[in-house]
This record gives structure tokens, C-alpha cells and sequence, in this order.
């Protein structure tokens, strides 16, 4: 008998390619700053931005990250989060997924009031039951408890519950919560901390999610 699942959706790397957005809003903070810049940013794509700029800042007070925060958010609020796309073949994946009866949520550690324009303006919302996201003062910007607080606020069911995503905390925020994780590879995690951090599976396209959920054995 098929069961009805609940699958929870990363959204940087996983739904959506932000590259732009966020970067050069990081880069926007930190010329106002006067810090120096990294040539590479892709690794703070994924992981909360308070944890990415304590690594990237020479003062790494908590008021120096605050204020970095601040300035993040002056240009990702009204151009950033606009910077952005639908990786090819996530409607049609949503779309499936959504016609086998499971229960779709997104679980991202970006901000809520973020996550609420990106899914309305890429016409996104349609595919999910409820969005989840962290606040602007840094609750559930971890992925472990905020996976945490879906399970308790839906009511879900540990074994028949999936979290995607492209990088090592939703993996390890699922197994904190002991549920099964495919990984994508096509975001921002690096296929070493991929296999690292020991998903069920690692998927390289959204028609291979497709073809992961198509199989009859793929129940936790």
C-alpha cells in the first residue's frame, strides 16, 4: 500500500540557484565595512549567514556580526532576494511529488519573511503545505532544531518524513531528528561533505528525486 509522505525542501541549492543574490549582498556589507573580501563566497550559500560571517570578519564580536547582518539585509531585502531562479526542472519535480499525495514543506534557515517573497514571486508557494524559516533575531537558523519544530508543528511522522537538501547541515539536522535525507548534489555542498555527513542517498538532478520517489522501496 502507498503511503503518503511528508518531504521537506531545502530552498538555496536545493530549489533555487541564489548565487547572485547573496553574494553580493555579502559583498555589499563588506565594503561597507571595510573588510576584506573573499574571492570566494559559495561556501556561505547554505549555512545560517551569522555562522559565515564570524569565519569572514577580523572582529568577530557578536555586535560586529549584528552589524554585518544589518548591512547584509539593507540590499538582500529589496534587490538580493530577487537575484534569483528556479533551478530547471523543480516545478515539474513539485508537480509530481504534489500528484502522489505527499505533503510538501520548505525548510530553509534563511528568514522567514525572505522565504515568503522568493516562494510568491518564482510561484512557488502553489506546490507546499507550509513554509518554514528562521527569524530575523536567529531562532531556528539552525537546521536541527528547526526540523525539530516542523515535526512538532505538522505533527509529522519521523519514518515517513524526508528533508532534501544540498549541504552537510540539513543531513545532519535530519539525523538529529532521526529522518532519512537525500542530498542533492547540484547546489552547494562539495560531493566530499555530502558523503561525509551520510545521506540516504545523493541525487544529481530533480528528475532523479523524481525517479528516487517512483520507486517502490524507497520508504525510511
Amino acid at each position: 500500500m502507498k503511503k503518503n509522505l511528508s518531504i521537506l525542501f531545502d530552498l538555496d541549492g536545493t530549489l533555487t540557484e541564489p548565487h547572485e543574490g547573496i553574494t553580493k549582498s555579502i559583498r555589499y556589507s563588506l565594503e561597507k565595512l571595510n573588510e576584506p573580501i573573499p574571492e570566494n563566497l559559495d561556501w556561505c550559500i547554505g549555512p545560517p549567514l551569522h555562522e559565515s560571517f564570524k569565519k569572514i570578519l577580523t572582529d568577530t564580536s557578536e555586535a560586529s556580526i549584528q552589524n554585518a547582518l544589518k548591512i547584509y539585509r539593507e540590499r538582500f531585502s529589496t534587490i538580493g532576494w530577487q537575484e534569483n531562479k528556479v533551478y530547471a526542472g523543480i516545478p515539474e519535480t513539485l508537480d509530481f511529488l504534489n500528484e502522489q499525495g505527499h505533503h510538501l514543506y520548505i525548510a530553509s534557515s534563511k528568514p522567514l519573511i525572505y522565504i515568503h517573497k522568493i516562494v510568491q514571486h518564482f510561484d512557488l508557494v502553489k506546490y507546499f503545505k507550509s513554509v518554514y524559516g528562521s527569524e530575523l533575531d536567529g531562532t531556528r537558523t539552525d537546521k536541527g532544531e528547526l526540523i525539530a519544530y516542523i515535526v512538532q508543528e505538522e505533527s509529522l511522522t519521523n519514518n515517513q518524513t524526508y528533508m532534501i537538501g544540498d549541504r552537510e547541515h540539513d543531513v545532519i539536522g535530519a539525523h538529529k531528528n532521526n529522518i532519512s535525507t537525500l542530498a542533492v548534489s547540484y547546489g552547494y555542498g562539495s560531493m566530499e561533505e555530502l558523503q561525509k555527513s551520510n545521506p540516504k542517498k545523493i541525487l544529481s538532478s530533480p528528475q532523479e528525486i523524481i525517479d528516487f520517489f517512483k520507486n517502490p522501496v524507497f520508504l525510511p
